[in-house]
């Protein structure tokens, strides 16, 4: 399927099955499964690449294969345990240019990261009874797309079009609000993959007048509880590496930094590195904070 934004592309032969996703908008070639003769598997991902819109290459790996990668020039960037059924996935990526390669704001998000994990972890605060915090319907989906225009000039998917975000719900992303005075202030979702069994949690935004509230704990908290009901315990996020709010919250909800992937897309204002952070939901401390108080 292709659309302004991208193309899906899938081969499958009776040797090997390869689905990945051409990214126009972040000119990116992304590998999302794959298996069989892993040879071919590689020649078609380069050759998938050879294309003038392709500035980087990210491939999801199992471990078994990241020795061959690594030695057709491909990078070890991220690592998310668990995300294949229980077994851990790699961030393999190629560089088609010094520019997409070279990483600007590489030292200053290094120094961000160390004052987040020097920060103190904070117990989550308490709700005004004003404030409602429940999951989005597709009612839900053209103020969303609303909201999340008015924070991010700039992001990797198409979040400003409703019929995306119903799309998404359709496809079982599940969307957390938070609205005062009818109004959404807050919100993310868990992107969920059923075939792996893992979920991203993505799309987190607060109203700059809100970001003091600790709001996005109290979301990022319900839908580890949604994941939880649905036997998904491999949870992971991808944030900016200059944002020390968001880095924050993760932090904050026992989530482990386990890598950044340089210059991989254009959000808020400009093409940005992503610091990748996982969290294990069977973990006892973990179903803690998954659980709210009562619900």
């Amino acid at each position: 399927m292709t659309n302004n934004n991208g193309e899906n592309l899938i081969v499958s032969t009776e040797s090997y099955y390869l689905y990945g996703y051409r990214d126009l908008h972040n000119k990116r070639l992304k590998i999302e499964d794959f298996r069989g003769d892993v040879l071919n598997i590689i020649n078609q991902i380069q050759s998938w690449g050879n294309d003038s819109n392709v500035e980087k290459i990210i491939i999801k790996t199992r471990k078994e294969f990241v020795k061959q990668l690594l030695e057709v020039g491909f990078l070890l960037e991220a690592v998310v345990p668990g995300y294949f059924l229980g077994s851990d996935m790699y961030f393999l990526c190629k560089y088609n240019s010094s520019e997409r390669y070279n990483s600007e704001w590489w030292c200053d998000e290094d120094t961000i990261l160390g004052n987040v994990r020097n920060r103190e972890n904070k117990g989550l605060n308490n709700l005004d009874s004003s404030l409602i915090l429940r999951i989005a319907t597709k009612d839900d989906a053209e103020r969303l797309s609303n909201f999340y225009s008015s924070v991010f000039s700039i992001y990797p998917v198409p979040i400003d079009q409703p019929s995306y975000i119903e799309e998404q719900i359709d496809t079982g992303t599940i969307f957390m609000l938070m609205e005062e005075k009818g109004y959404i202030i807050a919100a993310a979702s868990a992107e969920i993959n059923n075939t792996y069994k893992n979920a991203e949690i993505t799309d987190c935004a607060t109203l700059p007048g809100n970001r003091k509230g600790g709001y996005m704990n109290h979301i990022i908290r319900s839908l580890e509880k949604e994941l939880l009901n649905k036997q998904i315990y491999c949870s992971y996020s991808i944030a900016r590496s200059l944002s020390f709010g968001m880095n924050a919250v993760l932090q904050n909800l026992h989530y482990t930094y386990t890598g950044r992937l340089k210059n991989n897309c254009y959000i808020f204002d400009k093409m940005e590195d992503m610091n990748v952070w996982y969290k294990d939901l069977t973990n006892k401390n973990a179903k803690n904070l998954a659980i709210l108080d009562g619900n």
